[in-house]
C-alpha cells in the first residue's frame, strides 16, 4: 500500500501497545533488489508445460504469454550462462537456461516442470551475483519519507550482500535516523560468503530461510542457519530466525510436530528471536500461532543448562577475539555472578541498550530489565534482546537509583523474587555513554 495506508496500519499496533503499556518495536522491511516476472497480454495467469521452451526478455513493458514473458532484471542476459537454473515463484517453476542473447536482452529457457504462473512473481538466480543496488529508490523513499518521520525502530535490509551495503543504509539514515538499528537479512550466496564482514558492522542478523533456500541447496540451509546463529552469538549481535516456522498454521489450527521441532531447535541453536510472517499476516489462526510459538520457545529455553551456556559463550568469545572489552567483561561478570548467587533478575541502566545486549549475549537465564531514558531504546530492548524488558525514566542521572529500588519492589509484587533474594545491578558513568564499569549485588 501507499504511505498513508501504512501509517494507518502503524497506528493500530501503537494504540494497542499504549493500551497494554507495552514497549512494542516497529520494523521496516525493505523491498531490496528483487527480480520479478512481468504482466500477461491476456488474463492474469499462464500455464507452462514441462519440456517446452520459454523466452525471458528484459523489456519489462512486454505483455507475455506461455512462450515469452518479461523479467524486471535489465541485465539478465549478461548475468546468466547456459546450464544455470532460474527459480520462479518460490521455486514452484524451475527453468534451465539454454541460450543468451545480450544484444536483445533475451534468454531462452527449458521448462523443467508443469506449472501455473501468475503475474509479477519473484525470481531467484542461484549462484549469480546480481547487478542491482541493495537499496532501491523506493527503499530510500520509504526510509527517508516514511520510516524516519514515523519513528521506526528497526530496518530489515533485504538481500544484504556486503558490508558496504550497511554503510549505505547508515548514510541514508543520517543524523535523523541514527538511533534506528539495522537488521541484515542474509538471503543469497554472496551474503553468505561475506557474512563475517557484514556481521562486524550490522546491529543484528536475520536468517531469512525462504530466499536463502532458493539461492543455496535446500539441504544446506540448516548448516547455514547454525553457522550464522553461532557467529552472531559470539559477536553479541541479536539474531532472528524466520520463514515457514509454523507455515501449516496459515490454514490449520495446530502446527505439525516437525514445525514445533524447527522452532525449538532454532532456540537451542542460540537464536534470540523467532519470527512469524504469513502465519500472522494472512493466516486463519494468528493468535494460536503466536501462542504455540511462545510456548515452544519457553519449553526449549527450559531445556538449556544456563551455566554451560554461559561458559560456552565466554570461551567462544575468547577463542575468537583473544580478549573481552571492559563493558563486555562487566556484562560477563554480571551473568556469572547471577548464576553463582541464584539472582532472580538483572537490572541494566543503559542509555543506548548496548550493555543490555552484551548481558543478553551471555544468556543469564533470568529476566533482564533495562532502565533507560530513551523510548526508542526501550522499544528495541523489548522487541529484540533476548529476555529483556524496559523501564522508561525521564532523567537517568536523577532517577536511576530510585528507579532501581522501585523496580526491585515491583519484582516482589509480581512474584519475580521474594524479600532477601539477590538482584544484579549493572550501571556506568552517567556523564559518558558507553562507559559501563560497575556491577553490584542488591538484595530485595
Amino acid at each position: 500500500g501507499d504511505h498513508e495506508g501504512q501509517k494507518a496500519c502503524l497506528a493500530r499496533p501503537r494504540k494497542a501497545a499504549t493500551n497494554k503499556n507495552k514497549d512494542v518495536a516497529v520494523l521496516l522491511d525493505t523491498k531490496g533488489p528483487e527480480i520479478r516476472t512481468g504482466f500477461f497480454a491476456e488474463g492474469n495467469k499462464i500455464h507452462l508445460t514441462k519440456g517446452e521452451t520459454l523466452t525471458l526478455t528484459s523489456d519489462y513493458s512486454f505483455k507475455g504469454d506461455n512462450k515469452k514473458m518479461a523479467c524486471s532484471y535489465a541485465t539478465i542476459a549478461k548475468s546468466v550462462n547456459p546450464g544455470q537454473q532460474i527459480l520462479v515463484a518460490d521455486g514452484s517453476l524451475v527453468l534451465t537456461v539454454l541460450t543468451t542473447e545480450e544484444t536483445v536482452g533475451e534468454i531462452t529457457c527449458r521448462i523443467e516442470n508443469n506449472a501455473s504462473l501468475g503475474e509479477r512473481k519473484n525470481m531467484n538466480l542461484p549462484g549469480v551475483e546480481v547487478d542491482l543496488p541493495t537499496l532501491t529508490e523506493k527503499d530510500i523513499h520509504d526510509i527517508v519519507d516514511w520510516g524516519i518521520p514515523n519513528n521506526i525502530d528497526f530496518i530489515a535490509a533485504s538481500f544484504v550482500r556486503k558490508a558496504s551495503d550497511v554503510a549505505k543504509i547508515h548514510e541514508v539514515l543520517g543524523e535523523a535516523g541514527k538511533g534506528i538499528k539495522i537488521i541484515c537479512k542474509i538471503e543469497n550466496q554472496e551474503g553468505m560468503e561475506n557474512y563475517d564482514e557484514i556481521l562486524k558492522v550490522t546491529d543484528a542478523i536475520m536468517v531469512a530461510r525462504g530466499d536463502l533456500g532458493m539461492e543455496i541447496p535446500p539441504e544446506k540451509v540448516f548448516l547455514a542457519q547454525k553457522m550464522m546463529i553461532r557467529k552472531a552469538n559470539i559477536y553479541g549481535k541479536p539474531v532472528i530466525t524466520a520463514t515457514q516456522m509454523l507455515e501449516s498454521m496459515i490454514t490449520n489450527p495446530r502446527p505439525t510436530r516437525a514445525e514445533c521441532s524447527d522452532v525449538a531447535n532454532a532456540v537451542l541453536d542460540g537464536t534470540d528471536c523467532v519470527m512469524l510472517s504469513g502465519e500472522t499476516a494472512n493466516g486463519e489462526q494468528p493468535v494460536a500461532a503466536v501462542m504455540i510459538m511462545s510456548q515452544t520457545c519457553v519449553e526449549a529455553e527450559g531445556a538449556q543448562t544456563i551455566n554451560l551456556l554461559y561458559q560456552a559463550t565466554r570461551n567462544s568469545t575468547l577463542a575468537e577475539f583473544g580478549h573481552i572489552s571492559t563493558s563486555e567483561s562487566i556484562a560477563s561478570s554480571a551473568v556469572k555472578t547471577s548464576i553463582d548467587v541464584h539472582a532472580k533478575a538483572i537490572i541494566v541502566c543503559s542509555e543506548t541498550g548496548n550493555t543490555a545486549t552484551q548481558v543478553a549475549k551471555f544468556r543469564p537465564g533470568t529476566p533482564i530489565v533495562v532502565i533507560t531514558a530513551s523510548p526508542q531504546v526501550a522499544r528495541q530492548m523489548y522487541g529484540l534482546v533476548r529476555g529483556a524488558t524496559a523501564v522508561l525514566v525521564n532523567d537517568m542521572a536523577g532517577q536511576m537509583e530510585s528507579t532501581v529500588d522501585a523496580t526491585i519492589k515491583s519484582f516482589i509484587k509480581n512474584g519475580t523474587c521474594s524479600p532477601g533474594d539477590a538482584v544484579i545491578v549493572v550501571t556506568g558513568s552517567i556523564s559518558k555513554s558507553g562507559h559501563t564499569n560497575l556491577m553490584r549485588v542488591q538484595y530485595a
